[in-house]
């Protein structure tokens, strides 16, 4: 007997896969190449022309990128206006945490709409003239010159803290959800392994932002 799947199912099912896969791989990704800035201008702006030299850069990127963000920002944004919260009479963990889910996702529509007009392409006023991604010999002090600026500062913290917990929540929502984490048991140890990614994840993309201004990012004020 056949089996009829829903056009909701599959619209959330394609929703969730898409932030796992490419966009989960993507972000990782980018906090990789942003740490690069650690050992200072000359390797970022290495990482950078690396990047930009990949054959087909413009196919790979709205096929692997563009095409999949798009789809997952509108339908997430579809599910979020289609909530309805029920945290004060169910005011369990997870319902806060799905409650924030939302909230961060909410927060990153915007956050990334800004930082992809902002760096790949150059077209906030009173920015840049120029985005990261044409001039990747000059990106290290494209990114350093905004992030010195105390706003533009704190809006990459909410958007680096935002994109973290949207992804490591995520994560879990999916491992359960696709069934591959059954049981309770096994679904808080998954919790657990979540929360301890997501907060390794935090560190690394808030170190890379700071060696953007001070050398060294973090780890200078750890020690």
């Amino acid at each position: 007997m056949a089996i009829r799947l829903s056009k909701t199912f599959i619209l959330r099912k394609l929703h969730q896969l898409s932030g796992i896969v490419p966009l989960g791989l993507f972000i990782l990704e980018h906090f990789y190449t942003n740490s690069k800035a650690l050992k200072g201008a000359e390797h970022f702006n290495s990482a950078v022309a690396d990047l930009q030299a990949i054959p087909y850069i413009v196919l790979v990127e709205t096929a692997g990128i563009f095409i999949p963000l798009i789809y997952h920002a509108v339908y997430g944004m579809v599910i979020t206006v289609e909530a309805r919260p029920n945290n004060l009479a169910y005011p369990y963990p997870r319902n806060w945490f799905y409650l924030v889910q939302r909230i961060t996702g909410v927060i990153l529509f915007f956050f990334i709409a800004f930082h992809v007009l902002n760096f790949r392409f150059g077209m906030i006023p009173g920015l840049n003239d120029v985005s990261v991604a044409h001039a990747p010999d000059r990106a290290f002090e494209i990114v350093s010159r905004e992030f010195r600026m105390v706003p533009i500062f704190i809006v990459y913290v909410i958007g680096i803290t935002a994109t973290v917990w949207h992804l490591a929540n995520g994560i879990w929502l999916f491992l359960v959800d696709w069934g591959i984490t059954i049981g309770e048991r096994a679904q808080r140890l998954a919790g657990y392994a979540c929360i301890g990614f997501g907060a390794v994840l935090l560190l690394v993309g808030l170190n890379a932002m700071v060696a953007f201004v001070r050398d060294g990012g973090l780890i200078g004020v750890i020690k």
